[in-house]
Order: structure tokens, then C-alpha cells, then sequence
């Protein structure tokens, strides 16, 4: 502070911190019951939990994702092998939300880079949107028109009636 302050106005802090004055001889309750609940329930859950941390971390199983093993197509179930028939099935619904979800990503990678790139993206973007157009393409050439009640079945007849159009 300048040398010409107001002491009146702002008066010099004490020196020291001034001692708690105690009204009773008592120990605070509060301080005794949270003692009591660290040493009777925290305390020993919370070493119990560090220990079994412990030992999983060293078993630790690093899991991503389900892998499936791929299954016969349908063309190569034989005929009334209805398991096989099922099981063609649900490996297409899982090829189909896989293909779903590469669609979506693409899509999304376009549109971050429409975002970060404004007006200009027509030309900063082209490699993106030439792969979106070359993805959905593949996309709707495959599930295309299948409509709401989609099959295994239902897309190996659309293609095989697109091969027999390209052979005719």
C-alpha cells in the first residue's frame, strides 16, 4: 500500500488468526459421527473395492464386440434345412445393420466436412462425398426396395432377377 493511505479507511489486517473460543469442553458430535461412520462403513468398503480392482485388473478381458462366424448363404443351405435357413437369415440382418451403420458413418464424415468447410466443400470435400455417393449406391443396389418386411430371401430373388436383366 502507498505510504499516504487512510488508516481510517482501511485499517491494517490483524496479525494473527484469532483462536476459536471454545463454549464447551465437549467434542463436537458432528465430528464424532462422521469418525464413527469412515472407520465403521467407508473404510473398509472402500479397501475392499481397491482390492478387488486389483485383482481384476490383472484378468482384464477387453471386449469390443460380439464376433459372429459367418454361416452359409442361403444358396448354399440344402433343401428343408430349416436351422440353416435361420441362420442365413440372421447373418444378413447383421450384414444389413453393418451396412446401415457404414452408411451412417460415411454420411456423418460428409457432413463434418460440409460444416468445416462452408460454401467451398464442393471441392475440399470430393473425395468424401465421392465415397458417400459410392456407398449408398452399394447400399440401395442391395437393400433397395426390399420393403418394411426385408429377407435373406427377398434380396437373393432381387439379385438374381438383376442378373437375369443383365443377361438379357
Amino acid at each position: 500500500m502507498p505510504e499516504d493511505y487512510d488508516k481510517r479507511a482501511y485499517p491494517e489486517p490483524p496479525r494473527q488468526t484469532p483462536a476459536v473460543d471454545k463454549q464447551t469442553a465437549l467434542p463436537n458430535p458432528a465430528l464424532i459421527l462422521s469418525k464413527v461412520f469412515y472407520y465403521s462403513v467407508d473404510l473398509p468398503v472402500t479397501t475392499f473395492r481397491d482390492v478387488i480392482d486389483s485383482i481384476r485388473s490383472k484378468n482384464k478381458m477387453v471386449y469390443y464386440h460380439q464376433n459372429f462366424r459367418r454361416v452359409p448363404d442361403l444358396t448354399d443351405c440344402q433343401e428343408g434345412d430349416y436351422v440353416c435357413y435361420y441362420e442365413a437369415e440372421m447373418q444378413w440382418r447383421r450384414d444389413y445393420k453393418v451396412d446401415q451403420e457404414i452408411v451412417k458413418i460415411v454420411q456423418e464424415r460428409l457432413r463434418a466436412c460440409q460444416q468445416r468447410e462452408g460454401h467451398s466443400y464442393h471441392q475440399n470435400c470430393a473425395k468424401e462425398m465421392q465415397q458417400f455417393n459410392e456407398v449408398s449406391k452399394n447400399f440401395q443396389s442391395r437393400y433397395g426396395d426390399l420393403g418394411a418386411y426385408a429377407s435373406a430371401r427377398k434380396c437373393l430373388m432381387k439379385q438374381k432377377e438383376r442378373m437375369m436383366a443383365a443377361q438379357a
